[in-house]
């Protein structure tokens, strides 16, 4: 089984060139009933053919699969990964690299960490900065609560069952209330304007309440998954060192903006974070999954997050160069997710994935001029980043939800709709360098 065969991989890597030159159709939602049939007795006692099963994935599963990665995906957040960084992460796949510690893999971290490096840099975080590569915005997020959380408790001389708050805004993603549940912290929500989270905002709330003691931190959204939008983070921050809160910044979506000049002042204040997402299997072209993850103090991760046992003696040493993943997150094992984006950063160079970014804003702008201008549309707002929200005047849920489906049944673009002020809109989210303005006009052109 664990004997190497010359025709099973030439097997998988022509399927691999396959994808690589071919982006596939944007596909359908497969149907339970039918997959079922498909895979029913696959796995069993005896093997099987291995052309057999990769055709059955070839014709049966992947197409049920819709792909993020074609340029007419814009819905949520699409993803695009470099060929490069495509490429590299089969590599790092096969190379079964434990991506725990130091003593299993300084290589490959030592690369994940230079690209934490650029990305503390463009943040304009402090030198001694750093963290680690998780899943996603959501085990980011968990973790850098959890290190505000015991960070606060131990500081405060507080008990584990104490109450602690921590600020969020109503425009929070999903994944920091979640986390606030897990890790039994309540959140202290402030009301926004424009449904973006103010400095003032802020202040008023914690002024106003009873007893604003027991409020930790805050979380700020550098780029709204719905809006794009970008909180006050400069006025936030200030708060935050007025009333020593813990600044969190879920840069999971927005951050990659920090490449691209026309929106860099947006992000003015995000240098005071103390903790900070940014998510490159969004909009820096990594594959799935990959997000960043970093401290201002990682001491304050290391003392929040590090395992003791005595099987894990052997990681820990009093050498502060020898970097260990698994002491600034939740996780223990992982992949050296980093490695992706490492090579094609090192492959393409920062103004290049700058461009990228760049191009994303462009087609945004000249989206919402396309749909100010067209009788029949709605702006709801200017873009602040790569998503468009509109509206088609005179349509109920009903007709965007039927609107999507056809668009998707044409193979047209995959849009799903979304929800704005209790209203069913449209929403376009633009991240691929090869999605065009003809593309949205073709869009748009259904919605007649």
């Amino acid at each position: 089984m664990h004997t190497y065969d010359p025709a099973l991989a030439d097997l998988v890597l022509g399927s691999l060139r396959d994808r690589l030159s071919n982006r596939p159709a944007l596909n359908h939602p497969g149907e339970g009933d039918k997959l079922d049939r498909v895979l029913a007795g696959l796995i069993g006692p005896e093997g099987n053919d291995p052309a057999e099963v990769l055709r059955l994935w070839t014709e049966q599963v992947a197409p049920t699969t819709i792909t993020v990665d074609s340029p007419r995906f814009l819905s949520f957040v699409p993803a695009a990964p470099t060929q490069a960084a495509a490429l590299f992460d089969a590599l790092v796949s096969c190379s079964s690299i434990q991506g725990v510690s130091w003593l299993l893999a300084s290589g490959p971290i030592a690369a994940e960490n230079q690209v934490l490096r650029l990305l503390a840099d463009l943040a304009g975080m402090p030198a001694e900065a750093g963290g680690c590569f998780v899943s996603g915005g959501s085990a980011g997020n968990l973790s850098a609560l959890v290190t505000a959380r015991d960070t606060a408790r131990r500081r405060q001389g507080l008990g584990p069952y104490d109450r602690v708050r921590f600020a969020v805004s109503d425009q929070a993603h999903s994944s920091v209330g979640n986390a606030l549940r897990i890790i039994g912290v309540e959140p202290f929500t402030v009301p926004t304007t424009d449904h973006r989270l103010t400095g003032p905002a802020l202040r008023a709330a914690l002024l106003a309440d009873a007893d604003p003691s027991d409020v930790i931190g805050v979380a700020a959204t550098a780029g709204t998954t719905n809006a794009g939008i970008i909180d006050d983070l400069a006025g936030i921050a200030t708060v935050a060192r007025e009333f020593d809160l813990w600044f969190h910044v879920d840069g999971a979506y927005g951050g990659a903006g920090l490449l691209a000049p026309s929106v860099r002042h947006r992000y003015r204040g995000i240098e005071h974070a103390d903790s900070l997402v940014i998510d490159p299997h969004k909009w820096l072209f990594a594959p799935f999954d990959c997000a960043a993850l970093l401290y201002r103090d990682p001491r304050l991760a290391r003392a929040a997050h590090t395992q003791d046992a005595s099987y894990l003696d052997a990681l820990h040493t009093d050498d502060d160069t020898q970097w260990n993943p698994s002491d600034y997150a939740h996780h223990l094992s992982r992949r050296a997710r980093g490695l992706p984006l490492w090579f094609s950063l090192a492959v393409h160079g920062t103004r290049a994935y700058g461009e990228a970014v760049e191009k994303a804003l462009t087609l945004a702008r000249a989206s919402a001029a396309l749909i100010r201008n067209t009788p029949h549309l709605g702006l709801i707002r200017e873009p602040e980043l790569s998503a468009v929200l509109f509206r088609r005047t005179g349509w109920t849920a009903e007709d965007y939800t039927e609107w999507s489906a056809r668009l998707l049944a044409g193979q047209t673009a995959f849009v799903a709709p979304t929800g704005w002020e209790g209203e069913t809109v449209a929403r376009l989210t633009f991240l691929h360098p090869e999605t065009s303005l003809d593309m949205v006009r073709e869009i748009i052109e259904t919605m007649r």
